[in-house]
């Protein structure tokens, strides 16, 4: 008799066991399904597999190309030179200074001295033994040709020694230019003209239409979001 009921609640205790351990796996994957089918509803709602550009970008990237049309427009040489000064220049120059002399009189050393830069011709500073591409490149150093080589030497100039980079942002290159001009200024500055503002009738009209026409993407998103969550 005592054996029988030994028996007896031992068999009702893994059968106790193996009841919670359904229950619990079945919860398990009740869970499972249940983060699954959120995952699904988000992504579809929120379109989280198929991002889309904003119409409007917060903040362009100078080089990257956008959908609206292209490369983004980088400023023109004569606007960034209103925007810097000689002090700024002097600061960007430092990362010149180790193969450059300024001073007048200044010795060649990696590269040529570049006292009264500007203007000067190209690849033709005595003393200076320059690659054969830069002694063929002709013409003076303006603030455009200035300008391309500050930007990435190598691309400016097939074959040249100098190994510098460049500086990627046109105000560095506007800076610099203009501190290697010098203070009375050996070469003309661009003239720069603002482009015309717009009359505030004439920018009233262009919110009014932007304004629609966000009105009208958010109710087109809103209405194929809520198709989109109720199929």
């Amino acid at each position: 008799m005592t054996d029988q009921t030994h028996t007896d609640a031992s068999t009702e205790g893994q059968q106790a066991g193996g009841d919670l351990f359904n229950t619990a796996a079945g919860w398990v994957l009740f869970a499972a399904g249940l983060g699954l089918g959120f995952a699904i509803l988000s992504d579809k709602y929120f379109h989280g597999s198929t991002p889309e550009r904003p119409e409007e970008l917060g903040y362009v990237i100078e080089g990257v190309e956008d959908e609206s049309g292209g490369a983004a427009v980088e400023m023109t040489m004569a606007e960034a030179l209103t925007l810097v000064t000689i002090e700024q220049g002097e600061k960007v120059y430092a990362k010149c200074a180790s193969c450059h002399t300024i001073a007048p009189g200044g010795a060649n050393g990696v590269g040529p001295n570049l006292h009264n830069i500007m203007g000067a011709s190209v690849g033709a500073r005595s003393g200076f033994a320059y690659s054969s591409g830069m002694s063929a490149k002709g013409g003076q150093w303006g603030w455009e040709e200035m300008n391309a080589w500050l930007k990435r030497p190598s691309a400016y100039v097939e074959g040249t020694k100098m190994s510098f980079a460049g500086l990627s942002k046109i105000e560095d290159r506007a800076a610099v230019a203009l501190f290697m001009n010098g203070p009375d200024g050996a070469l003309q500055l661009p003239e720069f003209t603002p482009p015309a503002a717009e009359t505030s009738e004439e920018a009233a009209d262009e919110a009014a239409v932007e304004q629609a026409e966000a009105n009208q993407n958010d109710a087109e998103a809103t209405s194929q979001a809520t198709a989109e969550a109720e199929a």
